[in-house]
């Protein structure tokens, strides 16, 4: 019997990859210049951010910084999940601010901090199930689905906490977020075990070569043999288990459920994603890539803090970013087509 298991997912494997669209040298060559390309243009900016911004390479700053993109880089790893499968998903920043609120409302019932984790991030799987049914069985496109879950999960969000902060008063649940091991931060470690345990399935399992295959080509998958529809519902599920976590700690760290926090917070970690070699066409996606892209896009925000830039041109910096990516994208799709 188990062998007979070993052999079909052997055979499950065999037809992922069959189905992710083969390069020739060139598309190879092309692949390879802009990965590397990515990698060259963050140390060149990380290099010339500590030489000209002061206190930009304390060790302080530094763990601020990884600090600071912890719950991007958390969501971000579930989110390249999505966009290799040609989906993605709008509705995380609510989720955040939803599953923060929702901690902070059962941990003040029940003054369970385990509970409390428990129920809102089984809130954010419930979200993302929603989310993953109506897109996959309904055939309801991603945009419509995502973007209607967004208002409706921040709506729930101001109605449980009558659009006031709910306040944290367990000491246990506001050392969470401060808890350092090795003089590095909870969120740090949370972040560093997604980016291991996210690459691992995305480069050496099945589920992540079927993933990768359903983005390449969704019809061929089906026709051999790839669930697509349980897939996606499952991409969409962890998706929203892992953003309601990071709206977890979000909360412990500002000790709060607020329901209007995380605005826009799903731009940034598409624009992370797509920047880090994420295609938005599906079927392309690496870890690597994705933890570039979250740095690159945690460094530009850092510097504009440590150098007084109005809050107002940042926006203006982030959406730059966002289309620089995006046209990045573009380029690279011509270049595997060519």
């Amino acid at each position: 019997m188990e062998a007979r298991e070993n052999i079909v997912g052997q055979a499950s494997e065999t037809v992922a990859n069959a189905l992710i669209p083969q390069r020739s040298d060139k598309q190879k060559w092309w692949q390879q210049i802009t990965e590397y390309s990515l990698i060259v243009i963050f140390i060149v900016m990380f290099v010339t951010m500590s030489l000209t911004v002061d206190h930009f390479f304390s060790i302080e700053n530094m763990l601020g910084l990884a600090l600071s993109i912890s719950q991007i880089g958390m969501v971000a790893c579930t989110m390249m999940f999505c966009l290799a499968s040609r989906d993605f998903d709008l509705s995380v920043g609510s989720t955040i601010a939803f599953a923060g609120v929702l901690c902070a409302m059962v941990l003040n019932a029940t003054n369970n901090t385990f509970i409390a984790i428990i129920a809102a991030v089984a809130a954010g799987s419930v979200i993302g199930f929603v989310n993953g049914a109506v897109i996959a069985y309904l055939r309801i496109n991603a945009l419509i689905t995502t973007l209607a879950t967004m208002e409706i999960v921040r709506g729930l969000g101001f109605i449980v906490s009558h659009g006031q902060a709910v306040g944290v008063s367990s000491d246990t649940f506001i050392e969470m977020g401060s808890l350092t091991m090795l003089g590095i931060s909870l969120p740090i470690w949370v972040t560093l075990a997604c980016f291991i345990v996210f690459g691992v399935l995305l480069n050496q399992t099945v589920y992540g070569r079927n993933t990768l295959a359903i983005g390449g080509n969704p019809e061929a998958s089906r026709l051999a043999g790839i669930n697509v529809e349980r897939t996606r519902v499952w991409i969409f599920l962890v998706q929203g288990a892992v953003t309601a976590l990071a709206g977890v700690i979000l909360a412990s760290r500002i000790t709060s459920g607020q329901p209007n926090a995380a605005q826009g917070f799903e731009l940034n970690v598409i624009s992370a994603c797509v920047l880090g070699g994420v295609s938005l066409l599906g079927g392309r996606a690496t870890i690597s890539g994705v933890v570039i892209g979250v740095l690159i896009m945690g460094t530009v925000e850092n510097v504009m803090n440590l150098l007084n830039i109005d809050a107002f041109y940042q926006y203006l910096v982030r959406g730059a970013i966002l289309l620089a990516a995006v046209l990045l994208d573009q380029l690279k799709n011509r270049g595997s087509r060519d």
